[in-house]
């Protein structure tokens, strides 16, 4: 069997004018510096994804852009990898998350997925098996990321399938 791993990266730290859609929302300056932490994070754990599925949001989007420059600097030269912006993301739930990462290739062995709570924290959780799982809420703070692990086909993808390696709080 081959081992997958799902990283799950809440947006970094947003700005909350009254006067833009939630949607257009950026990342304060302390969330810029939270996100490029996340991915020097990312890029010291050797947690390189294959495959970003993002929100298209413009404060998930400025994170996986500060994330991508950290790791890309991290390792120079490496592949970029591919980034896949669904409005599932900023829309959906839990549902849309599974469903998305379900039509993962399985050539694809790390995914990260950069979204909003509650839905991340959510699905952070739903991941866990029963024996792991101790019954605590699992909420990911801004910029939070969660590390997971399973084997299979991404085709099979289903809560209390990935085991939580780590969770980490970037902070720049």
């Amino acid at each position: 069997m081959t081992l997958r791993t799902l990283v799950i990266l809440r947006h970094a730290k947003a700005e909350r004018p009254d006067d833009l859609p939630d949607f257009d929302r950026k990342l304060t300056t302390t969330g810029e510096t939270d996100a490029d932490a996340a991915g020097a994070w990312l890029a010291d754990e050797r947690l390189h994804p294959d495959l970003v599925l993002c929100s298209p949001a413009a404060r998930t989007r400025q994170t996986w852009q500060g994330a991508s420059i950290a790791l890309a600097q991290a390792q120079p030269g490496g592949g970029a990898p591919e980034v896949r912006y669904d409005q599932g993301l900023y829309h959906g739930g839990v549902t849309e998350v599974f469903d998305l990462v379900r039509k993962v290739p399985d050539t694809i062995r790390t995914v990260l997925v950069v979204g909003h709570n509650p839905t991340v924290s959510e699905v952070s959780l739903m991941l866990i098996p029963d024996d792991q799982y101790d019954g605590g809420l699992v909420e990911l703070k801004t910029a939070g990321l969660a590390v997971h692990r399973g084997e299979g086909s991404w085709a099979d993808f289903e809560p209390r399938s990935m085991s939580l390696l780590e969770r980490h709080t970037a902070r720049g």
